[in-house]
């Protein structure tokens, strides 16, 4: 721990994590909860639970519509504009992602977070002024913003981190991308209490309160130096390299770092950085591509999203009273950030690999208890209290596990001129995973009920055994080493991923 601190206190790294993730990571967990955190007594369906936040804004769609056109609106039509303000935030974070490449690699790590926090802006500016312009149009506008705003914030988040940190603490250093979206997350269910700010006449200042911070970040980030793997690999400039690890790190020669840089960058032999199209065909990268589909799709798909639309019911059932329930919520909020720090200082130990593994099986078998407490619930008093309990565990094991662990090996597994690239594949498969199981989730749930969680369960196992039998370890390893160790996987005894690139013909 003291090594740790020294580590980050030599030089403005410690600052500048915060700073960085202020404005990145923290602002998509912010909005996530913000606006989807349940509400007792208010449902739109046996499956579906309104937020405080949705309520006003569906009342403010109403009376918008009332005294624009004189005539209560359909509930069809203002069904349709509540679902396209929630919505138009997934469609915005996934044109974000989509343009992480284009704009890291024309402006910089840097100036692209700088330039995103001016989205930020304008997107509250916008949503400020809604109500007093009494325009829905204005919150719709805003929503796809701070979308757009966060599906480019967290993937340059994650990948100015990485490229800023030496190889030793890489792990702890990219993963505060993730202790910050559990704080925004957290960040988002405590301003939106009825006692702050979750109250009718000021929704629209809720929903802004976030962007203060990107305001501190664009105030601040100028003084702090350009990722020094994109100077030295991308720009060829090993001075302002130097200068840049100076900054972060503290004084040294930083020969080690440089020479790793060095090596990298004369393995790619000046290639640019690649598209999506690219990327997906070159083969060299391909278990790279496969892992990354495994991991992200069996997060989606983990029940974590389930545990959030049910927790309100089972909180209930254990006999918490109503109005007690959102504090219980934002003890498991704490529960993850705090979680998400631990798995910060045992990532270098213990190792990206174990981590995975350890909590996707972790997260499977708490599922399959889950499943029988909820069926039981009937048969003693003490059976809703320990669902209580296992929910609690599971996000203890989500935030410790894949969610804490996965900026780190999203870095890690690609190269520098594959990276953009990688991060554009996996903000898709982000958001739409989450699009998909927003349609799919109300059905299933509809269906299945509680033995929906026997599916989660099995999604996580699955996620549990490929990471044990074919993810490398990545902990203390060079990036081209890590590439080597991909290449090397074989199934059946046969690589996959051989080290050419297909022939594209125009």
């Amino acid at each position: 721990m003291e090594t740790l601190l020294r580590h980050l206190t030599r030089g403005n790294a410690l600052v500048f994590i915060i700073i960085l993730g202020i404005g990145g990571s923290f602002q998509n967990g912010f909005h996530v909860t913000v606006i989807s955190s349940p509400s007792p007594g208010c449902r739109l369906s046996v499956s579906t639970t309104m937020s405080v936040c949705l309520q006003y804004i569906w009342s403010f769609i109403n009376s918008s519509w009332i005294g624009r056109y004189e005539e209560t609106p359909p509930a069809q039509t203002v069904k349709l504009l509540w679902s396209a303000i929630v919505s138009l935030y997934a469609v915005g974070g996934l044109l974000g992602s989509m343009s992480v490449r284009c704009i890291a690699g024309r402006f910089g790590r840097k100036r692209a977070m700088i330039w995103n926090n001016v989205v930020n802006i304008v997107a509250a500016v916008i949503m400020f002024t809604s109500r007093g312009a009494n325009s829905f149009e204005m919150i719709l506008i805003a929503r796809f913003l701070f979308g757009f705003n966060t599906g480019l914030g967290v993937n340059i988040h994650a990948i100015y981190l990485g490229e800023s940190s030496p190889k030793k603490i890489r792990g702890m250093v990219t993963l505060t991308s993730a202790t910050f979206l559990s704080i925004g997350k957290l960040s988002g269910q405590f301003v939106g209490l009825r006692e702050i700010l979750g109250r009718e006449d000021s929704w629209n200042i809720l929903l802004c309160v976030s962007t203060c911070f990107s305001v501190v970040q664009l105030l601040t980030l100028p003084f702090f130096p350009e990722a020094p793997r994109y100077l030295l690999i991308e720009k060829g400039n090993a001075e302002a390299c130097k200068k840049a690890l100076q900054s972060l790190w503290g004084r040294g020669e930083y020969k080690l770092e440089m020479t790793e840089m060095v090596l990298e960058q004369a393995a790619i032999k000046g290639e640019t950085s690649k598209t999506l199209l690219e990327l997906l065909r070159d083969r060299s990268v391909r278990w790279q591509l496969i892992t990354m589909v495994v991991v992200y799709g069996c997060i989606q798909f983990s029940g974590i999203t389930a545990i959030s639309v049910f927790s309100f019911d089972i909180f209930k059932e254990a006999g918490i009273p109503l109005d007690k329930i959102r504090y219980v919520t934002l003890g498991v909020g704490v529960s993850e950030v705090l979680t998400s720090i631990t798995c910060g200082l045992l990532i270098e130990s213990v190792g990206r690999r174990a981590l995975l593994w350890g909590g996707f099986g972790a997260m499977s078998a708490i599922m399959i208890l889950i499943t029988i407490t909820l069926n039981l619930k009937d048969y003693s008093f003490w059976i809703p209290y320990s669902t209580v309990g296992l929910i609690f565990l599971f996000v203890i094991f989500y935030g410790g596990g894949p969610a804490g662990v996965l900026p780190s090996l999203t870095h890690e597994i690609f190269i520098q001129s594959c990276r953009p690239a990688a991060f554009v594949f996996t903000g898709i498969l982000r958001w739409l995973g989450f699009s998909v199981l927003g349609l799919v989730f109300p059905f299933l749930i509809e269906l299945l009920k509680s033995v929906s969680f026997v599916l989660f369960a099995c999604m996580c196992l699955l996620a549990s055994f490929y990471i044990f039998f074919y993810l490398p370890e990545t902990k203390g390893k060079t990036l081209l080493e890590i590439s080597e160790e991909f290449k090397n996987i074989t199934l059946c005894e046969n690589p996959l991923s051989v080290d050419k690139t297909l022939e594209t013909r125009l």
